[in-house]
């Protein structure tokens, strides 16, 4: 799933190669794409690009009077293309077509339609349930004391770190490096952390947010692939050595996703084999 640092650097690429840009007609192939109705889809036709920003993972088109509210999900992408589609694309979930001939296109991989849409008035943007349900930034990263007292819960790091209204735009990807970062326990709860140990994890969080963004922008050129070269230690990296102490980086897997840990610097040399075992691992 893109996370902050991707959707980031998407909508500054995308803000920065569409905007002033009017938009012809607009289109959603994607049947379940469009999650409001009023006002209609239409009302896009004329509408002016005038820039493209983020909350969390939400991307946010200003168009005037109108925005539109975008999530990607685990799948979607939403680049600029110099061509218009087909409408055959069966990735395509909707079309923005521009006056100048190229077409901002939300897309999706697989069959799963779960990237959505929604066009509202720009004032009703931040009352709207997506966003605001949403946790402070994750980056730049709030402060010392608020950020202690967002994570001062009962639960482990790694979904409370994830839950987008404790605080907005880390995913299972960037979770890892965080921790892995802060030398923390994925199974560690919020509420144990001492002052140390929580200055860390908020400086990690800022600091592996922030180096990923300073990474796309050297690498990234005007257009976004559909994969990013994402700096990653840990992540995905299961069965490699670890980059700081050598040891082999665990995984443990779960229906939907895969989480990787150092066992050496982050459990206390520890290896949790199972999930059904978490509770074992403190």
């Amino acid at each position: 799933m893109p996370e902050l640092p991707e959707v980031e650097i998407a909508a500054r690429r995308l803000g920065s190669a569409a905007g002033g840009c009017r938009i012809e007609s607009a289109l959603a192939p994607g049947m379940v794409t469009m999650k409001s109705f009023d006002p209609p889809l239409e009302a896009l036709a004329g509408a002016t690009i005038e820039d493209v920003g983020r909350r969390g993972k939400l991307f946010l088109v200003g168009l005037g009077e109108l925005s539109l509210v975008v999530h990607l999900m685990s799948a979607g992408r939403l680049q600029l293309w110099e061509k218009r589609g087909s409408l055959r694309d069966r990735a395509s979930r909707l079309l923005l077509r521009l006056e100048d001939g190229r077409e901002l296109r939300l897309r999706e991989f697989g069959t799963r339609q779960r990237a959505w849409a929604k066009l509202l008035p720009t004032p009703a943007v931040p009352d709207d349930e997506a966003v605001a349900l949403l946790g402070p930034e994750a980056w730049p990263a709030p402060s010392l004391p608020e950020f202690a007292s967002l994570i001062d819960q009962p639960r482990h790091l790694h979904p409370l770190l994830r839950d987008q209204r404790t605080i907005a735009g880390i995913g299972r990807s960037w979770v890892d490096e965080i921790l892995w970062s802060a030398r923390l326990s994925p199974f560690r709860k919020g509420s144990e952390l001492d002052g140390d140990e929580i200055a860390r994890l908020r400086e990690a969080v800022d600091t592996r947010l922030g180096a990923a963004l300073t990474h796309y922008e050297e690498v990234i050129g005007r257009t976004v692939p559909d994969k990013l070269p994402m700096p990653l230690d840990v992540h995905r990296r299961s069965g490699e050595p670890c980059p700081r102490c050598g040891t082999i980086i665990e995984a443990i897997h779960f229906k939907d996703y895969v989480l990787c840990y150092c066992p050496e610097e982050q459990t206390g040399g520890r290896v949790l084999k199972d999930r059904r075992l978490s509770r074992l691992l403190k």
